[in-house]
C-alpha cells in the first residue's frame, strides 16, 4: 500500500511544525505544465501538487501530513469505504494531471516516501524499465468492456402442472438444465466478444468479474476485460464493440463499453510478459 524508505527523517512543512511525507501519483517522461499541476486538488490536508524531476523522468507528487499518512492511520482510513473512495479520487486526479502532456505509469494508491530524495532515488533506479513501459503506452488508451448474461430462469409458479412429487422433481431437473444451458451459451458469447476485440487491441487482460452487489445489476457479469488500443485504431474498436453489442441483444446478453481511460491495467512491467496480452494482428 505504501512505500516508506527509512534512511532519512521526514521532511517538514513550510512553517517547520508539521512533518510531511512525499506522496507520488505517477511517472512520466513528458512533464506536465507546473501551472496545470498546481491547481489540481490532491489529498485532503496536503500541499499543492508539483512536478519532481527524476533523471530523464518526472514524478507528480504532493506533500501530505505524515500523521494522517502513517501506516496505521492510513490503514484505518482506507478500511472505511468513504475514505477509500476519497483517497482513490484524489489519486486519480493526480494521475490525470501527470497524463496531461504524455503517457504515464500510474503508481499504486498511497505510494509514499519520506522525502523527495527517496522518491527520486526509487524512480531513477528503475529508469530503463519505466521508459520502456512509457514507450509501450504512448499513443494508446485503455477501454473497458463488460458482458452481462441472463439471470436464473424463472421458477414455475406454485401449483403449475401436476402436483405429484415425481413431476415436481422432473420440472426442477429441467429447470436446472435450462439454467445451465443458458449460462453456457452466455459464457460462449462472452468469450466470443473477447476473442473478437483482441483483434483490435495491442494487449488485453481479464479482470475478475464483479459481483451483482457491486454492479447493482440483477444478472451475472460474465466478462470484465480491458483492452489497450492504439489511438489510430480507436474508431475501429468502438465500431466493433457496437456491432457486438447489437448482435448480443438477440441472445439476452448485454455488452457495454467505457473509455478511453488512462491504461492502469497495462502500467505494470510484469503485465507485458503475461500470456493474456497479444500483439495486434497476431
Amino acid at each position: 500500500m505504501s512505500t516508506l524508505p527509512a534512511e532519512r527523517p521526514p521532511a517538514t512543512g513550510p512553517d517547520g511544525s508539521h512533518p510531511t511525507v512525499t506522496c507520488a501519483f505517477a511517472v512520466t517522461d513528458s512533464p506536465p505544465p507546473d501551472a496545470a499541476v498546481s491547481v489540481t486538488v490532491g489529498h485532503d490536508g496536503g500541499g499543492p501538487l508539483r512536478v519532481l524531476a527524476a533523471g530523464p523522468l518526472y514524478l507528480v507528487v504532493q506533500d501530505v501530513p505524515a500523521a494522517a499518512f502513517g501506516e496505521q492511520a492510513l490503514a484505518e482510513r482506507l478500511n472505511r469505504p468513504e475514505e477509500l473512495e476519497r483517497c482513490a479520487r484524489a489519486h486519480h486526479r493526480g494521475v490525470e494531471a501527470a497524463a496531461s502532456a504524455g503517457p504515464v505509469v500510474p503508481l499504486p494508491l498511497a505510494t509514499l516516501y519520506l522525502d523527495d530524495h527517496n522518491a527520486v532515488r526509487a524512480v531513477t533506479g528503475r529508469t530503463a524499465s519505466l521508459r520502456g513501459l512509457l514507450d509501450r503506452l504512448r499513443h494508446r488508451t485503455e477501454w473497458s468492456v463488460k458482458v452481462h448474461g441472463p439471470g436464473l430462469a424463472r421458477a414455475g409458479a406454485a401449483g403449475e402442472g401436476p402436483a405429484d412429487g415425481r413431476s415436481y422433481l422432473r420440472r426442477a431437473s429441467e429447470r436446472r438444465r435450462t439454467e445451465r444451458e443458458e449460462r453456457e451459451r452466455a459464457l460462449a458469447r462472452a468469450h466470443a466478444v473477447d476473442r473478437e476485440l483482441r483483434r483490435y487491441a495491442v494487449a488485453a487482460t481479464r479482470h475478475r468479474p464483479q459481483s451483482e452487489q457491486l454492479t447493482g445489476r440483477s444478472v451475472p457479469q460474465l466478462l470484465n476485460a480491458a483492452y489497450l488500443v492504439d489511438d489510430e485504431r480507436r474508431a475501429a474498436f468502438v465500431r466493433a464493440v457496437g456491432e457486438l453489442a447489437r448482435d448480443a441483444q438477440r441472445s439476452a446478453v448485454e455488452v457495454t463499453m467505457s473509455g478511453p481511460w488512462i491504461p492502469y491495467s497495462f502500467a505494470r512491467p510484469d503485465e507485458a510478459e503475461q500470456d493474456t496480452h497479444q500483439e495486434a494482428g497476431a
